[in-house]
C-alpha cells in the first residue's frame, strides 16, 4: 500500500456488520489502514471493542437478530453519517431440506437479507444527501452456483445478489454504488465449523472434507485468505471504483468458471 493509499478513504465513515471476526474484521482492518473510521458492528462485545480500539474506530455492540435493534430509530441512529454499508454478517445450517428447521431457515434469511435491505435502506437517505455512498454485500459464490444441504445460506445470498443490483440502479443517480463479493470458502471460523457437518452430511473423514467437497469445484486448490477479500472491499469502497455498480466479483478460485 503506498502513502496515498493510507489516506484514500480519510473522512469517510465504514460500518461492518459482523465486524469482530473473520471476513468482516479483516474488511475493518483495510478500511481503517486507507483513513476510514470504521464502526465494528458485532454481537460479540469483548471482540468488537477490541476491534474498534486497534483500529481507532468504534463499537456497535448489536445483536442484528433482536428486532428492537434494528427497528427504524435505532438503524437511523446507528448507520448516521456512514458513507460505506459493508453487509457482512452471516451464519450457516447444513442440512438436507427435509431435515431442516424452519427456525433456523427464517433466522438466516432474516440475518443474511432482511437485515441487509434493513441497514441499506437506513444509509441511503443521507448517502443521497451526501451524493455518496458505498454498500458493499458480501455475498458468496453460493449467491450464483447453488450447493446441497445449504438451502437458508443459497436463498439468502441469491437473494442478496438481487437486492444489491436493485440498490445500484436506484443510488446510481445520486452517487450511491451497489456491489457483491463473492469468495468461495474463505478460511474463517464459519468455514471450519462446516468440515465436520459435511464430513457427517457425506459419511467421508473430515480430512477429505476439503479435497472431496468443498474444493472440488476450484481450480486453485486452496482456502481464500480474508485479506484477500478485504482487498477487494477496501477497492469497491474508493474513488477509483466510483464506475462499478450492480457488479458480483468472484474469488472462486475458478469455481464459477465451470
Amino acid at each position: 500500500m503506498t502513502a496515498a493509499d493510507g489516506q484514500a478513504l480519510k473522512g469517510r465513515r465504514a460500518l461492518v456488520t459482523g465486524g469482530a471476526g473473520g471476513i468482516g474484521l479483516a474488511a475493518a482492518k483495510a478500511l481503517a489502514a486507507r483513513g476510514a473510521h470504521v464502526v465494528v458492528a458485532d454481537r460479540d462485545r469483548e471482540g468488537a471493542e477490541a476491534a474498534a480500539a486497534e483500529l481507532g474506530g468504534s463499537a456497535w455492540v448489536v445483536d442484528l437478530l433482536d428486532p428492537e435493534a434494528v427497528s427504524e430509530a435505532r438503524l437511523s441512529e446507528a448507520l448516521d453519517g456512514v458513507d460505506i454499508l459493508v453487509n457482512n454478517a452471516g451464519i450457516q445450517r447444513v442440512s438436507p431440506i427435509e431435515e431442516f428447521d424452519p427456525q433456523d431457515f427464517r433466522r438466516i434469511i432474516t440475518l443474511m437479507l432482511e437485515v441487509p435491505f434493513l441497514l441499506v435502506r437506513a444509509a441511503l437517505p443521507k448517502m443521497y444527501a451526501n451524493e455518496f455512498g458505498r454498500i458493499i454485500n458480501i455475498s458468496s459464490v453460493h449467491g450464483l452456483r447453488a450447493s446441497a444441504f445449504k438451502s437458508a445460506y443459497v436463498t439468502a445470498k441469491h437473494g442478496l445478489e438481487g437486492l444489491s443490483k436493485v440498490t445500484a440502479l436506484e443510488g446510481g443517480p445520486h452517487g450511491v454504488t451497489s456491489n457483491c463479493v463473492n469468495p468461495g470458502y474463505v478460511r474463517t471460523p464459519l468455514v471450519e465449523k462446516q468440515i465436520g457437518d459435511q464430513a457427517r452430511l457425506h459419511g467421508i473423514p473430515e480430512t477429505e472434507v476439503l479435497a472431496k467437497i468443498m474444493l472440488t469445484e476450484s481450480a486453485i486448490k486452496r482456502l481464500v485468505e480474508p485479506d484477500e477479500v478485504a482487498s477487494l472491499v477496501a477497492w469497491l469502497a474508493s474513488d477509483d471504483a466510483a464506475m462499478v455498480t450492480g457488479a458480483s466479483y468472484t474469488m472462486d478460485g475458478g469455481w464459477s468458471a465451470r
